[in-house]
């Protein structure tokens, strides 16, 4: 059945990683499927979170041992309680952590050598806080889980939801379905995770696990990304991340969903300044730029969500749609303004209804009559209003045609009972149960589920239900575009050249300052490949002139010193100079200047080069982002460069494809190509740059914070890099930051 997806591998039978699996994987398992759970730190003070843990364990009958420890106390919850782990009548299997921090670490290392495989630290006041004790607390927990090889989760968590074992090691009192679901949910923040399983399970999609990783001192989000693509089980993993402290597990687990047919749809904490401050201050993590997350992550078949309505609707698109053939809408409504405002809804996200063919527009019109709108969008008028029968011969013409690969129903499904509604819905459910096609039910407006709503949702599986059509048209464009890509993508390797790479590791060693200056910069990009002007330093107004009449006018002069990064910002770069005479003065003038400058920097010389005639500013360049590592930017360049905001960011290294696929994403892009009328410039040029450029980045393994060519001029017969600028990413170059 491809219309819905319904049916999960099949559960009665358990499935264990195999042996080949990683480390990772099969300790999760073990975190997720424990043989017992020990809740050390017991209490029955009101209201705390270790009595709250076990009353849901006990709840949804947790079958395995359950072990209370409290070195104070004989019987809690009315259950005996142990002292520690050796009174225990089995070996600790999956330990639960409410101890106060100054402990924790002992408990963890008490709990290893007590033979538990697993633990989850609820218990806070780690690296989220600033203060001494806190952070010094973060590194021996870290350090006390290397030693041990106990698999872990928190701290600053809130507990897991294991449906198939019935486990619920979490603080919620809200109701759960622990019905092992085909959705998978992991994130740091315990508040937003828990949240998107209420909202899933409100919707009729039951979550098989829910892991809150908090911190992350031992187990990492991706790593639970990596179990959940191994797990047939589940089918759609959907994960909160405020930080990825390693790109390889991320990009690594990504890769394995992907390979698996499984999306990772993924709400990303840090668009906005605030947003990566904020991240730092719930548990510590680090976050990049949101552009650069989605350069790397949209490559490896990652879906991101702008927030939680946009993930709840992309989830259920994802849950009960397959992976669409191609993009031929095909939609069905009642209404003509409706109908318009899905036309303007698709159309704003670059989907369009295709028209319908002459054989389907003549059944639909005799069938139909005046009143309504024989097209695509198809508006069934009166009477599909007044005769049902109509109405579901409407829908069916329209999934049962060929040239169609899903149909969308405008429609909201009712709060309370409604027979002819009801009967509606359970028709269509079962012609799409027998089809071929999906089938999705949009409402205009997120309208709400009510217990009813629930219930009838519930028992017509076969149909996607989605709320709101902004968000609806975001699914299902992020549907398309994941349909469209490759299980597979290669990891691209660095092409550059042996003496490349030991042009590297000279530029490097012989590097004083916060970056290199502009000779030196442009002598390492040379090294890879990336055309430079003709240029030569200046000490005197007489060598300038002399090196000017060598090159050919006209030319332009630069100041060279390490200590100035943004020249034209102080006066250091005067362009245009067509005589001798305009080179000395304008050496002259450049030198005046920077004896002016607050901190006197050290003045090498000053550059001269060529003025290179151009068609086009471009802007190549690379940063070495916090969390997602080296990337790539192109676009638009010159002075405008910020207010164009027209550049396209991709993980490094890239190879040729690559570099032409990034090309494509840009208006400046277009206007390569040959924009109205004028000539198509030296793409080649850009290409081999863009290549170059990334094997750059990519072989300084983290000793590069940056690269900054702006402007590359190109012409239709080539391209070249007029200014360079590559910053260290040394202590130099952090205190240089931190200053200004």
């Amino acid at each position: 059945m491809d219309a819905a997806v319904t049916d999960n591998s099949d559960l009665t039978t358990k499935w264990e990683p195999a042996p080949s699996a990683s480390e990772v994987v099969k300790s999760i398992h073990a975190m997720l499927h424990p043989r017992n759970i020990v809740v050390v730190g017991a209490t029955d003070k009101p209201g705390n979170y270790a009595e709250r843990i076990w009353n849901n364990l006990v709840k949804y009958k947790y079958e395995g041992g359950m072990y209370p420890i409290n070195a104070r106390r004989e019987t809690i919850w009315g259950v005996k309680c142990y002292k520690d782990f050796n009174e225990l009548p089995e070996k600790p299997d999956h330990v639960l952590v409410l101890v106060p921090a100054r402990f924790a670490v002992q408990v963890i290392r008490d709990a290893a050598a007590a033979g538990a495989r697993t633990a989850t630290i609820v218990t806070s006041g780690f690296s989220e806080l600033v203060d001494e004790e806190s952070q010094r607390l973060a590194v021996e927990l870290k350090q006390a889980i290397q030693e041990t090889g106990i698999a872990v989760t928190g701290p600053n968590c809130l507990g897991n939801l294991s449906s198939g074992e019935r486990i619920f090691t979490n603080i919620d009192e809200r109701p759960v379905s622990m019905v092992p679901g085909p959705v998978a949910v992991a994130g740091q923040s315990g508040a937003v995770v828990m949240q998107i399983r209420q909202a899933l399970e409100d919707r009729g999609i039951d979550v098989g696990y829910m892991v809150t990783t908090g911190n992350e001192s031992g187990l990492e989000t991706p790593d639970f990304m990596a179990y959940f693509a191994a797990d047939p089980s589940i089918r759609v993993i959907v994960v909160y991340l405020e930080g990825v402290r390693n790109t390889k597990t991320f990009r690594d687990a990504c890769k394995a969903a992907r390979a698996a047919g499984k999306p990772i749809i993924a709400l990303k904490l840090g668009a906005s300044e605030g947003g990566r401050a904020a991240a730092m201050a719930h548990t510590g993590a680090l976050a990049g730029s949101i552009e650069t997350f989605d350069a790397i992550s949209t490559r490896e078949g990652v879906i991101r969500v702008r927030g939680l309505d946009e993930l709840i609707e992309t989830t259920e698109c994802f849950v009960h749609v397959k992976p669409l053939n191609d993009d031929r809408l095909a939609a069905v409504t009642l209404s003509g303004g409706k109908r318009g405002l899905m036309i303007d809804a698709f159309s704003s996200a670059g989907l369009n209804f295709r028209p319908l063919s002459q054989t389907l527009q003549e059944k639909l019109s005799q069938m139909l009559g005046p009143g309504s709108i024989v097209g695509n969008p198809l508006d069934a008028g009166f009477a599909a209003v007044v005769d049902p029968t109509v109405y579901i011969k409407s829908v069916q013409l329209m999934i049962e045609d060929p040239d169609t690969d899903i149909v969308l129903i405008d429609a909201e499904f009712p709060k309370a009972p409604h027979e002819l509604r009801e009967r509606n819905i359970r028709l269509v459910n079962d012609l799409a149960g027998a089809a071929s096609k999906p089938v999705v039910y949009i409402s205009a407006l997120s309208v709400g589920f009510t217990e009813f709503t629930k219930s009838l949702r519930k028992s017509v599986p076969n149909v996607a239900v989605m709320q709101g059509t902004d968000r609806a048209v975001s699914a299902i464009k992020q549907l398309i575009d994941y349909s469209r890509l490759r299980k597979n993508v290669p990891d691209v390797q660095s092409s550059s050249s042996a003496s490349a790479k030991a042009a590297l590791e000279k530029a490097l060693k012989a590097a004083n300052g916060a970056a290199l200056d502009e000779v030196a910069s442009k002598k390492l990009l040379k090294a890879y490949g990336i055309p430079v002007s003709k240029e030569e330093i200046a000490t005197t107004a007489n060598d300038a002139a002399k090196i000017a009449k060598k090159i050919g006018f006209p030319v332009v002069a630069k100041v060279v010193s390490e200590q100035i990064l943004h020249k034209s910002d102080v006066g250091g770069v005067v362009l245009n100079l067509k005589t001798a005479a305009e080179v000395k003065k304008a050496f002259n003038d450049i030198m005046a200047r920077m004896k002016k400058i607050k901190g006197k920097p050290v003045i090498e010389g000053v550059l001269i080069a060529q003025m290179v005639k151009s068609e086009l500013e471009l802007v190549v360049g690379g940063s070495l982002d916090a969390e997602m590592g080296p990337v790539v930017l192109f676009g638009t360049g010159g002075v405008d460069i910020e207010l164009m905001k027209d550049v396209a960011l991709a993980g490094a290294p890239l190879d040729t494809d690559d570099a032409k696929e990034l090309i494509n994403r840009t208006k400046a892009g277009v206007k390569l190509k040959g924009y109205r009328g004028k000539p198509a410039l030296h793409e080649p040029s850009v290409v081999k740059a863009l290549v170059g450029l990334s094997n750059l980045m990519a072989d300084a393994q983290g000793r590069i914070a940056s690269i900054d060519v702006n402007p590359f001029l190109i012409n239709t017969k080539a391209g070249v890099a007029v200014d360079g600028l590559i910053v260290l990413n040394n202590e130099a170059a952090k205190k240089s930051a931190a200053e200004h």
